[in-house]
């Protein structure tokens, strides 16, 4: 699966994660907010079509440590 992975700059407003929450990670149509974020995989950077906001872009399959608020991405073909 395809990740983008972005800065929250609306970190701490409603409904936006507090201020530790500072990465987004949208996975298709789907967003999570993170307080980190670990990447196993090659990533490469990517501007958003139609929008002045870049990306992180990679590839694999994604966990999330909901205790530490981590989202981990990792490709076992690298």
């Amino acid at each position: 699966m395809k990740f983008r992975i972005r800065f929250n700059k609306s970190r701490g407003q409603e409904g936006r994660g507090t201020m530790d929450h500072v990465w987004r990670v949208f996975a298709g149509d789907k967003e999570y907010l993170a307080k980190h974020v670990q990447l196993n995989t090659i990533c490469k950077s990517e501007k958003q079509e139609g929008s002045d906001d870049w990306n992180i872009v990679c590839e694999g399959e994604m966990t999330i440590d909901k205790e530490t608020s981590t989202i981990t991405i990792d490709n076992n073909l690298i």
